[in-house]
């Protein structure tokens, strides 16, 4: 695949541009370990377990005259990568469940970035998050980073506000390099204002503009606004609430018709060691198109099962409750249930029980044990268990 044009005028910038030898001298390397064992159960297919190594190299040098850079490789691999299906790629593990690590070894980020005042322009592969990560983010939880070959363009011009437009260029997915969805051209345009300190709290605006021209059925507009807030309810207590509503349409190169909703609350208490929240998300349908999120980060949401991260047709509405705590032992416990049912008509799909346990060791190592078990109840959709253990090490 020829590079994208951010990526060759990248390379023209390499070429161009000096970075200066006390920069390279003061600048900063990253490393990022993560071990992960992964075990599926899926009814209709075989059972699959990984064993996987995530590997993240990068460096920084410091900012000099307004300029700065990032260079980061990434490299995954599986100690049996027959043992799961890597979606698609190692014939050997046809009928076993997928499990979304394949083996994969690139360039994760590679940008330059200039600073005008308080506006920064960056330009390249980079990493984008955007609010929650739910209609743009890094998946970061699978082993291979979802990043973003585009220019970007960050202003904090008034305090307390942050204006971000990306154009992006291409989407480098989780699938890695070698897969035929790892790599997906696009010319999308995304638009994001946040507006923090307001009496209510947080407030996130946005409008993405995304247009694929070889996967013309994921373009869409996306129009929407999120506010989340706390207030005090007593010494060592807080409530918490988010509110968030989006419509979409059909864009660009789409040959759907379509305008459906998304609707998001929940409210809870936050705990000096913990906290409880309840909270529903619908995620609609019209003219048998759903509501879509084609570069968002779906691990986190509906479920750490991952059943629904491609949507039925008739959308979704995901009921939920959400348990924080710290346990004796530096131990966190987070523990999550679900509701699943259809948009369309309110039919049961199934429910879900998210459990992780993880522990902090120093500055630099993480462990966590993590379980998902969904139960489906409705027909076309399998009963999936899932079980992870993890260390990482990051610096």
């Amino acid at each position: 695949m020829p590079p994208s044009r951010p990526a060759r005028v990248l390379v023209a910038l390499l070429a161009a541009c000096f970075v200066p030898a006390e920069a390279v001298a003061a600048g900063a390397v990253t490393w990022n370990v993560r071990m992960r064992h992964e075990a599926v159960a899926q009814t209709s297919l075989r059972g699959a377990e990984a064993l996987t190594a995530r590997v993240r190299l990068g460096f920084a040098p410091a900012p000099w005259a307004g300029w700065s850079a990032r260079l980061e490789f990434e490299s995954v691999g599986a100690a049996d990568g027959d043992r799961y299906s890597q979606a698609g790629l190692n014939p050997a593990a046809a009928g076993r469940a997928v499990i979304g690590d394949p083996d994969s070894t690139e360039i994760n980020q590679l940008h330059f970035g200039r600073t005008f005042g308080k506006t920064l322009v960056r330009l390249g592969r980079q990493r984008l998050f955007l609010d929650q990560g739910r209609f743009v983010g890094d998946g970061s939880w699978r082993q291979n980073q979802q990043t973003f070959d585009a220019a970007v363009i960050e202003d904090r011009t008034w305090a307390g506000t942050t204006l971000t437009y990306a154009h992006l260029q291409q989407v480098n997915r989780g699938l890695g390099r070698t897969h035929p969805q790892g790599r997906w051209r696009t010319d999308s345009h995304l638009f994001h204002a946040l507006r923090e300190g307001l009496p209510l709290g947080t407030l996130n605006t946005y409008a993405y503009f995304l247009d694929f021209p070889e996967l013309r059925a994921n373009a869409c507009a996306t129009l929407g606004a999120s506010l989340a807030g706390s207030a005090a309810m007593s010494p060592g207590m807080r409530w918490v609430y988010r509110v968030e509503a989006a419509r979409q349409t059909d864009y660009g190169a789409s040959p759907l018709d379509y305008a459906a909703r998304y609707l998001a609350a929940e409210s809870g208490v936050n705990l000096s060691r913990g906290g409880l929240v309840a909270g529903v998300e619908v995620l609609g349908h019209d003219a048998g198109t759903a509501f879509r999120t084609p570069l968002a980060t779906l691990h986190p949401f509906n479920g750490w099962a991952d059943v629904f991260s491609a949507l039925p047709a008739g959308g979704l509405r995901d009921r939920y409750l959400r348990l924080q705590a710290d346990l004796p032992g530096a131990l966190a416990l987070s523990v999550r249930r679900h509701w699943f049912r259809s948009d369309r008509g309110g039919a049961r799909l199934g429910e879900e029980w998210d459990v992780q346990l993880s522990r902090r060791f120093g500055a630099a190592w993480t462990a966590l044990a993590k379980f998902a078990d969904f139960r489906a109840a409705a027909r076309g959709l399998p009963d999936v268990r899932k079980s992870w253990v993890q260390v990482e090490y990051a610096r």
